[in-house]
């Protein structure tokens, strides 16, 4: 670097003789959470390219860089892999979803859609955000369910009914911290609670939706227990 005089003859921010500098082209865009911002934030996808300078002014390229994403709002770089984590939008949305499904599994598994059980998945459903849900709507759904599967009130989980645990949750599961996956497992353990001890359909479907949020079998059992004691 050069040293330089200010213009009152001040020593001046030193010259850098040689540097890299890097001119970002966009690839893409849309919408993601910015970990940075900490919210659903507008993007870019870069790729770039390095060149040499020499006193500011490129000279030779140096190579491609990139790609990276940029935030509309505070202007950082990320990594790609950043765009693997939901918006905050469809996080809830996930959320919403899995536990409708979860709800529909568990009074499924159930056998007889009780009043009480039914209540209990109503509730738990409009809490997650499908506000206009109603318990006749979900024992709609159970019988439709069974009639276009072919599937058997109260018999253990079957191939189909894991199918649509696993697509409803495996996406969810590594988004969420432990107490969030159990709280989603001890939501589907009320309902099976609702009118009365579990039956072994209800724990099948149960520890079926533990396997699909990642939580190990000891751990399924005590949540199950935990569920039947009075808080």
């Amino acid at each position: 670097m050069l040293p330089g005089r200010g213009r009152n003859g001040s020593a001046a921010r030193p010259v850098r003789l040689l540097g890299t500098r890097t001119a970002w082209t966009a690839v893409g865009d849309g919408e993601f959470f910015c970990p940075g911002c900490g919210g659903d934030r507008n993007y870019q996808r870069l790729t770039g390219r390095r060149r040499f300078t020499l006193l500011g002014v490129p000279v030779a390229p140096r190579g491609d860089t990139g790609p990276v994403v940029e935030c509309a709002a505070c202007r950082r770089h990320f990594g790609t892999d950043v765009l693997d984590h939901p918006t905050t939008t469809r996080f809830s949305a996930m959320l919403r979803d899995a536990v409708h499904t979860v709800a529909l599994a568990v009074l499924a598994a159930g056998g007889n859609c009780s009043r009480t059980s039914l209540e209990t998945a109503a509730a738990t459903v409009r809490a997650a955000g499908f506000d206009d849900c109603t318990e006749d709507q979900l024992g709609a759904l159970v019988e439709a369910l069974a009639a276009d599967t072919g599937r058997v009130y109260g018999r253990p989980c079957g191939t189909g009914l894991a199918i649509e645990l696993h697509e409803a949750l495996d996406p969810l599961a590594p988004h969420l911290a432990p107490a969030g996956r159990e709280a989603i497992l001890l939501q589907g353990a009320r309902i099976a609670l609702a009118d009365g001890p579990y039956t072994p359909a209800e724990r099948d479907a149960l520890s079926t939706v533990g396997a699909a949020l990642t939580i190990c079998t000891d751990d399924v059992t005590r949540l199950l227990a935990a569920a039947r004691t009075p808080s």
